[in-house]
């Protein structure tokens, strides 16, 4: 690891354009921007809020599409909706199925792009893992996402709306007039660690995540909900304080020369400043712990002085660390630490006092897992020469 490997793009927004005289889409609206669409259409003010809350039931809470079915507002409401709005997610364009029961979806977006989506099912939960980017800001060189330049953020939309594709998919929208219970949900956990950097994305994200936490809506509790960054140290507190989900960190490295090299976003916002941030994270405790990922590379990070490493660095902290198996993809300039190393490891970590649990790899033979999504039409041509000249791994 001699090279330097490149330093994140410092792009903060990448919003699209939308086509102009278009209807408008309801979907990853705010309450106060849905009131206002309402207000725009003509209805009066002392009847916007109840009706903002009657549509936001029907889309989010009972998953209707279609203006026709919201059978408690009136005729002509309905009719101007359907005039000048519409109800629209993200299209599915290929669902792969996994031996161990792990579905991905390829969905279509505005732009002609696309994003991936992978919903994990176990036994006593059902996860989602979406996307926040087409592509990503960071050039992570053991992520087969970071070796696709980011073309652009997702909407609100386009994010809450590849929940509501999986709950199409999984037939589990209530009856109208019932509501979700959260112990026999198929869906019942998000996780936001599919493509792109959550926190370049800050309000979408965060906009996308209240209408999923909404009591009126899909139901879901923040303690449900998990953001993972790779360290954008500025909106880390703002995460707490305004979306309130649980935080998880691509931590991947015990010393600045390594995740430099790993997680190059390392050069801005340092191990040092990094674990600053995160012990005054609000609402830190035993019971709401920060996950510290990291994912293990043969010789690269994996070694016992790593562990111990890694033991003084979250002293304080209370965290729990998921240690991930290095799911390989074509051209990928690493290998996959061996069992009897990740178990070591995970002892040293489990002695100090910290959870250590191994991930289990879901989806592999679907390119589902872990740091091995990427846009089918988006799939750079990398020789393996080029992608190890820019993860600083060639000899």
């Amino acid at each position: 690891m001699t090279a330097d490997a490149p330093i994140t793009q410092d792009v903060i927004t990448m919003p699209r354009k939308l086509p102009e005289g278009g209807k408008i889409n309801l979907v990853g609206q705010t309450r106060e921007q849905l009131r206002e669409t309402l207000i725009q259409l003509g209805t009066k003010e002392k009847q916007a809020k109840m009706r903002v809350g009657q549509i936001w039931q029907w889309i989010y809470q009972w998953g209707k599409r279609d203006f026709a079915d919201m059978t408690n507002l009136s005729k002509s409401l309905r009719a101007d909706l359907a005039e000048h709005c519409v109800i629209e997610i993200p299209e599915v364009i290929t669902k792969q199925v996994s031996e161990d029961g792990t579905r991905k979806y390829l969905v279509r977006i505005a732009g002609g792009h696309e994003v991936e989506v992978v919903y994990i099912p176990e036994t006593d939960r059902g996860t989602l893992c979406i996307s926040s980017q087409v592509g990503c800001t960071l050039t992570c060189s053991f992520c087969h996402t970071g070796t696709q330049k980011l073309v652009r953020n997702l909407t609100s939309a386009e994010i809450i709306g590849q929940v509501m594709m999986a709950r199409d998919d999984l037939d589990e929208w209530p009856v109208p007039g019932t509501r979700s219970d959260d112990r026999t949900r198929l869906l019942s956990n998000i996780v936001l660690m599919g493509m792109g950097e959550p926190l370049y994305n800050f309000e979408n994200v965060r906009d996308a995540m209240k209408i999923a936490m909404d009591p009126e809506g899909i139901q879901l509790s923040r303690r449900r909900i998990t953001l993972s960054t790779s360290g954008v140290v500025p909106e880390i507190i703002r995460t707490a304080d305004e979306i309130g989900c649980l935080l998880a960190v691509s931590f991947h490295a015990t010393t600045d020369e390594v995740r430099d090299k790993l997680v190059p976003i390392n050069k801005k916002w340092n191990i040092e400043a990094l674990l600053e941030a995160l012990r005054a994270y609000p609402r830190l405790s035993n019971s709401e712990r920060i996950t510290f990922e990291y994912v293990m590379l043969d010789r690269v990070n994996d070694s016992k002085e790593d562990a111990h490493r890694l033991v003084k660095l979250i002293k304080g902290i209370p965290a729990k660390i998921n240690l991930i198996p290095f799911n390989e993809w074509p051209g990928a300039p690493y290998k996959r630490s061996s069992g009897n190393r990740i178990h070591t490891f995970a002892d040293i970590i489990h002695d100090a006092g910290y959870a250590s649990p191994i991930r289990r790899p879901r989806g592999e033979d679907i390119m589902a897992a872990c740091g091995q999504l990427k846009s089918a039409t988006e799939r750079a041509r990398k020789s393996r020469k080029q992608i190890e000249a820019e993860a600083g791994t060639s000899s």
